[in-house]
């Protein structure tokens, strides 16, 4: 579809209050899903962040690789194990973990990034202390799995500061050097929170939060902390949406203005949320 220079002019207007809202604040992207697979989606996921960066916006990329990691644990011969949602990682596969997350995912979004005019810098949570963390507390044991005690923010900030979106994966360091395998809605929520972000944008498989799980037209489009006890009573959330609703909650309570849930199915699907007044998931508020 062909549009006339008149008609973008028109949007770029129309663009200019979202612009001005969010120009040098900082927004947090956390990563993954069907979106982080997909080509086409990736390159608009890609797309819509290098564009926001240049316009201002200060886009930290939170990612994590769920589908890498267990392609080559499978490559290797090693199954994939879950409790509460949560990765099981043994000691072969903390190694595994960090060299697929730290390596091939990390760099591959940073030279997806660039190749969008973008400039990017792939750090990791064990790099300068970014990312703190301790053995997450559990009932059963998951080995090598951490939950965050702190943020260095200086770190991202510096990069901030010099024109990079920083690109982060999510690997924590104990204080005696342990390394953890952290939860990327958790480890986004936190570093939204410690850098007193505008809005966290986690990027996930579904439309958003849904009244009826099995009709997209029950979105739910705002939605208050304080309900969410009430909706998780009525199972309205229920199974693997808990703990991501569970991030956004955290982030809010802890500072950030607004955490959405999104489709990243969509192709541009951050900047309709960002840029529109219709958004196009679930928005919560603290």
């Amino acid at each position: 579809m062909k549009i006339s220079n008149t008609d973008k002019a028109a949007v770029l207007n129309q663009a200019l209050p979202y612009l001005q809202k969010y120009y040098n604040k900082v927004v947090v992207v956390k990563y993954g899903g069907n979106a982080m697979v997909n080509p086409e989606l990736k390159a608009a996921v890609m797309s819509d962040i290098v564009l926001l960066s240049l316009v201002g916006i200060r886009v930290v990329l939170v990612h994590g690789g769920g589908p890498e990691i267990n392609e080559m644990l499978s490559a290797v011969g090693k199954e994939s194990k879950f409790i509460n949602g949560l990765r099981y990682t043994d000691e072969e596969t903390i190694k595994i973990v960090q060299m697929v997350l730290a390596g091939k995912t990390n760099k591959d979004l940073v030279a997806l990034l660039q190749q969008q005019g973008g400039k990017a810098l792939g750090l990791c949570g064990i790099d300068g202390k970014l990312i703190q963390a301790q053995k997450v507390k559990s009932e059963v044991d998951l080995g090598f799995v951490g939950e965050v005690t702190g943020v260095n923010t200086k770190l991202i900030h510096d990069a901030l500061d010099m024109g990079y979106i920083p690109v982060i994966s999510t690997l924590g360091c104990g204080e005696d050097g342990t390394v953890y395998n952290i939860n990327a809605d958790a480890a986004a929520s936190r570093i939204a929170a410690e850098l007193h972000a505008e809005n966290l944008i986690s990027l996930t498989d579904i439309r958003g939060l849904l009244r009826d799980k099995d009709d997209e037209n029950t979105l739910i489009p705002v939605v208050n902390a304080s309900e969410v006890p009430e909706l998780i009573r009525q199972g309205v959330i229920k199974g693997g949406m808990i703990p991501k609703v569970d991030c956004c909650v955290d982030a809010v309570r802890r500072g950030v203005k607004r955490a959405f849930i999104i489709d990243g199915r969509i192709p541009h699907s951050i900047l309709i949320e960002m840029m529109t007044d219709e958004g196009i998931g679930t928005m919560f508020l603290g």
